[in-house]
């Protein structure tokens, strides 16, 4: 669980790529850049992996913690990315659109006509509301 929380945290990030926690490349990172909180959390996640089991090797301690938790992640941040805002949406329905066309479906029990109790309609009729 430790290691999906870690993965979804990066990827909420939007990085794809950082350099190793330490290096000189990190160093030269600014603290606010989000690849800098990303490093730290993969250098956390492979602390925490190591001392549960010592005798990891790096690949496999790269499959294990990883896996496909970062391709999943990254696919569920970009579907989250496309989800429209409040305002796209607001924006969406103050638009004029063209009336609803009312008809029942042949199989189908007749439809209630809205605002008019007890009138329904049936199989090829229609009206526009």
């Amino acid at each position: 669980m430790a290691s999906l929380r870690a993965e979804t945290q990066i990827a909420a990030l939007g990085v794809t790529n950082w350099p190793p926690y330490g290096s000189a490349a990190w160093l030269q990172l600014h603290p606010t850049d989000p690849r800098c909180y990303a490093a730290t959390l993969e250098a956390a996640e492979r602390y925490r992996q190591l001392q549960a089991d010592p005798g990891l090797s790096d690949a496999d301690w790269y499959a294990a913690v990883y896996g496909d938790a970062r391709r999943l992640a990254s696919a569920l941040a970009a579907a989250t990315a496309r989800v429209r805002s409040f305002q796209e949406i607001r924006d969406a329905r103050a638009k004029n659109h063209p009336p609803h066309v009312l008809k029942a479906t042949p199989g189908w029990p007749p439809v209630a006509i809205p605002g008019k109790p007890g009138q329904y309609l049936h199989p090829g009729q229609e009206i526009r509301s």
